[in-house]
């Protein structure tokens, strides 16, 4: 079996950014809210628990494409910049104000974390002669932004909602190909690309994840 590749996954777009190496460590962190409440007569006051914080997680995702020639690191790094910008297109129907994307980090198929960047720092190291970046590493902080106690129950062997399977688009997977994998009819595939909000099917990407849906 293969490496497995780290991931994030942005939650708007569903685009998925590959972690060229995968961490050598991360740091989960959360924090509760108790207020001391004073008793008469006693030194330690009685603490009241006023409810949960989220979970942080902190990371550092390391990048180099020094080999691949004329290539530049910010291919990566530009898409994790994007993570923290405001989408005017996301606008919330009352407020009408905008946020960036939530995004999830993903590494394998047993955990994942859902987030919002609150927090990204890049450091370049290394350049090409004409100041082109090619190494770089990353220091992420995500902020937890679902319970996983709370989300919906799944189905544990697709990890997706019950009638829901999800998969991994491969390099050279089709639409027609995955439709007859997974239904053994290739005319099929207009029913995932629906199911994906796929415009145009010739336009997948490896590392993209597709929603599954039932025949019936």
């Amino acid at each position: 079996m293969g490496l497995t590749k780290a991931k994030i996954i942005n939650e708007d777009t569903r685009d998925t950014i590959e972690c060229l190496f995968n961490p050598t460590e991360y740091t989960i962190a959360k924090a509760n809210s108790w207020q001391p409440k004073p008793v008469v007569g006693k030194n330690v006051p009685k603490l009241d628990f006023t409810g949960g914080g989220s979970r942080t997680l902190d990371l550092e995702l390391f990048f180099d494409v020094f080999e691949k020639k004329g290539a530049d690191v910010r291919t990566y790094i530009d898409k994790l910049w994007k993570l923290t910008m405001i989408d005017e297109s996301k606008k919330h129907p009352k407020t009408r104000r905008s946020r960036p994307p939530l995004c999830t980090f993903q590494w394998g198929g047993n955990w994942s974390f859902k987030a919002a960047i609150t927090n990204l720092s890049v450091r370049y190291t290394l350049f090409r002669d004409d100041g082109k970046p090619v190494r770089a590493t990353a220091h992420v902080t995500m902020q937890e932004a679902e319970d996983d106690t709370e989300q919906k129950k799944t189905n544990p062997t697709s990890g997706s909602e019950p009638g829901r399977k999800r998969r991994e688009v491969r390099p050279h997977d089709t639409l027609a190909l995955i439709a007859f994998e997974e239904y053994g009819d290739s005319s099929h595939w207009r029913k995932i690309a629906l199911e994906n909000k796929i415009e145009d099917p010739l336009h997948l990407r490896p590392g993209m994840v597709l929603s599954i849906p039932p025949l019936s």
